[in-house]
Formats: C-alpha cells, structure tokens, sequence
C-alpha cells in the first residue's frame, strides 16, 4: 500500500488503496516510522476497518501504530451510530487497559536511597504476573456492583479518596454498564483479580519528574520538578479478556444477519442499535467499570506501600491522583464533522483522549489546561505528560497515542535479549526492575520499543497535544 504524504507528519492512505474503504485512513508518523509501518501489516489493518459500515471522517493510527488485533495498536475508528457498527476487535481484549498518574512532593533524592525497600514493598502490597490473584475475594453480587460503579466502589469500600474520582476519565465509570451481558465465564475470571497488576506489559512505576515544560499547568496538576510520581498501568484482567472473546463469536455469527461483510472476522461486528451491539457496549462498559476499580485499589496499595517507607511524612492524600486514562475502550462521543456536531461511536484501540482546555468532560479544576495525556515509555526511558489541544478535537476525534508502541514482537524480544543481563543494563542506567519472571523482563526490554521521544515528537509537531512534564523511571514493577 501507498502513502500519500500530506504534511511533515501526516500521512493519508487513499480510498483506493484496497478494496471496499468507505473512508481513508490518516497515520501520523516521521520519515523514518513509514518503513517499518509498511512492513508489518498495520496498514492494511486501517484499511479493513476503513470498510466497516458507517465508517466516517478518517480511520486513525498514531505514531505508536503497530499490528494487533482487528484494529493496528495505536487505531482510532468512529462510526455513525445510524448506520454504522461496534466492533470488539476494534477495542481489544483488554479493555480500558489505561493508565493513572500519582504525585508526590517527595524530592527523588530522599527517594531513591531506598528505592530497594520502596519496591520490595510495592512487589509485596500489588500482586503481579500470569493468572495473579489479590487480596479480594469478590461474592458474585459484589463483583457485579464493581462493574456497576467502577472506581467508586473501590473508594466506597475504603480504597481510595473521594478527590480521585474526580480525576478518572468518565468519572471511573461508564453509565449504563449492563453486568447480566456479562458471561459467568467472563465473572469466574475476574472474580479473584481486582486490585491485581496481570503480565505482560502492565506495571507499577516510580519515576523522577526530569523536567517541566509548562510550569503553569504542572502547577495545577500537583507536578513540580525532582519529585517523584508513580505511575500504574493495568486493565480489566481476565474478565475483559473474557467478554471480548464472548462477543467476537457471537458477533462473527450474527454478521451477514445484518448484511456485513467482514473485511478481517477480527474485525467481527454489529450494528450500533441491533440487539448483539447494545449487548456488547453494555458489557464493555461493565468491564471498563471493573479496570477503574482495579487501578483505584492498586493506587490505595501503591499509597500504602509508601506511607509504610516514610512514615510520618507522608499520608495518602499527599498522593493525589493527576488523571486517570483509558486506552482502549469505546465510546459514544459528539464531534463536529462537515461544520456539524454528531454523535459518534468511538472505538480507541491502543489510543488515548485528548481533549482540549474547555471541554466539559474535563475535570473543572483542569478546563482551562485541557486533559492530561499520559504517555508511558518503556522501563529504560522517559515518560511524558501532555495537554489534550483542539487541533486532535478537530482532526483525531480527541485522541493522541498511548505509549511508544512496540517495535519487536514478544518472539523477537526474546531472541534479542539472549545472552543479555537486561536487567543489569537497567540497573547501569539506574532502574530496578521486580518482575515475576526473567521472561517478562526480556519480552518488555527497552529495545522492544519504539523510540519514544521520537514518538513524542511527532505528537507534539503535529499538534495533538503540548508538553507539560517528562519523567524517567527510578524502579518498576512487572508482572
């Protein structure tokens, strides 16, 4: 497939590039991501979605783009809520998979004298790696109020304060969740997992604020330079997992029902208003609710954990919650298109909000700023912290990139890292690193990654969002 460059970071993938593309795509990216994004099939993922009935301004992907399933990691899809679909493939498996941000007013240099201790703690307090069990034990009653309320029933029940609901996305938790959509399967998978961090590229990390760039927004954010933040990245566990499986079979049944010719069966879907795509989104909304709620009770244990390291300087509301974001999750969102507000079922898949100063989604507190986006890096590099801005209202449907994107598969990472002391490399650069296994460690090496201030940089030249602070990781947690 062919690019068609339209601008230094923009690049639109025509109509016509492959059969049945009711819309083009747009990749946002420098000169030198395109070869890579060619070669590894990303593309033709913007594409199958871009034929997707209902389909309408442009199918998106950010500089983080990498293959996945349905649609590329780093994929934005909206479609029409008259005519168009709710795709499971365009979510993920792990939904509302997301990231929240905690500060501190803890100088890193009375920090990471104890770093050890301050991980050893944290390893102990949030429970990480495959299959991970927490410390809560849900009745099936119980976990179907956590996918009712979401983060506010973690605070209800003593996990938190009540200021952090206020700085979730959605509020950490999406109306009209419907639970009973939700198999026992799914419930059964979850049910011994909430406040618990899973594999893969999840983690728990505590970083050094390196440098800020908007001191005025930063100070409204509780971010001041050489303090330390803590930053948790996990999703809806088992149970997400579970409920995207259920309804990709089911929506892979029901397609050519509805007159639906799949593309990609990754990307199997149903109409917005038929029976199978209210069932879905009401159990996504549920299994978002349930990762709010797990993220809200890791940030209970991750305070905890530091007020038991420095007791009597520290309580847990001198950990305030920054925001809290959803990476992939869909959404009924109103955008203008043609000079035109409507309404729009958006699909982020590896893709975060970034809405911009003024919005009423935003917490009151941060309407002048516009909506904090968190971008992680990997274990060995920086992570950034920007401002949502109207250019991605107007041009992404409000959304930025999620993270640096990976640049080698697990497999690969695997291969790489032989022979290698990852994590003495990471301890040369100033990292400790807990993990469950040495195979996590090498699977999510920093060589795994895309270079993200690369990534960043495109970002911010291109206008979806403006720089506040960067933080470079002290220690980290994986599962």
């Amino acid at each position: 497939m062919e690019l068609q460059r339209a601008g230094e970071y923009r690049w639109i993938l025509p109509m016509g590039s492959h059969p049945g593309m009711r819309v083009p795509g747009c990749i946002y990216a420098d000169e030198t991501m395109i070869p890579s994004i060619l070669k590894d099939g990303s593309l033709k993922q913007v594409a199958n979605a871009a034929g997707l009935p209902g389909a309408t301004g442009m199918v998106l992907a950010m500089p983080d783009i990498h293959y996945g399933y349905g649609l590329p990691i780093g994929g934005i899809l909206a479609c029409r809520l008259t005519d168009g679909v709710i795709s499971p493939g365009g979510v993920g498996f792990d939904i509302n998979c997301g990231v929240r941000l905690l500060a501190t007013q803890l100088p890193a240099s009375h920090v990471i004298p104890v770093i050890d201790r301050l991980l050893d703690g944290l390893y102990q307090a949030v429970p990480a790696g495959v299959g991970s069990s927490g410390k809560l034990m849900l009745t099936g009653k119980e976990i179907r109020q956590v996918m009712m309320d979401g983060a506010a029933w973690a605070v209800r029940s003593g996990y938190g304060l009540q200021m952090d609901i206020d700085h979730c996305e959605s509020n950490g938790a999406m109306k009209d969740a419907c639970p009973e959509d939700i198999s026992d399967h799914a419930v059964d998978r979850g049910r011994g997992q909430l406040g618990t961090l899973g594999s893969g590229n999840h983690f728990v990390e505590v970083q050094e604020i390196r440098k800020v760039f908007d001191a005025n927004t930063a100070q409204m954010w509780g971010m001041q330079e050489g303090c330390v933040t803590v930053m948790i990245h996990t999703g809806s566990r088992g149970l997400g997992h579970q409920v995207c499986t259920d309804y990709l079979k089911i929506m892979n049944r029901v397609a050519s029902r509805y007159g639906i010719s799949l593309p990609d069966r990754q990307l199997a879907c149903a109409p917005c208003h038929s029976p199978e795509g209210r069932q879905y989104f009401g159990a996504m909304k549920a299994a978002a609710n349930f990762a709010w709620a797990n993220r809200q009770c890791i940030s209970h244990w991750v305070r905890e954990a530091f007020c038991s390291v420095f007791p009597g300087e520290l309580t847990e509301r001198d950990m305030p919650l920054v925001y809290d974001v959803a990476h992939n999750i869909v959404k009924v969102e109103r955008h203008v298109l043609d000079g035109s507000p409507v309404d729009l079922m958006v699909h982020r898949k590896g893709a975060t909000r970034a809405f911009p100063a003024g919005h009423d989604d935003l917490p009151r507190a941060y309407r002048s700023a516009g909506q904090p986006v968190i971008i992680p890096g990997d274990m060995g590099t920086a992570s950034y912290l920007l401002a949502g801005t109207e250019y991605a209202m107007k041009h992404t449907f409000g959304s930025a990139c999620h993270g640096a994107g990976r640049r080698l598969s697990r497999k690969a990472a695997l291969q790489q890292a032989r022979h290698r002391s990852i994590l003495e490399e990471l301890r040369q650069k100033g990292v400790r690193v807990r993990a469950a296994g040495r195979q996590t460690i090498a699977e999510e090496m920093p060589d795994a990654y895309k270079n993200i201030d690369e990534v960043i940089h495109v970002v911010t030249e291109s206008g979806i969002g403006t720089l506040v602070a960067e933080m470079k990781p002290l220690g980290v947690i994986k599962g």
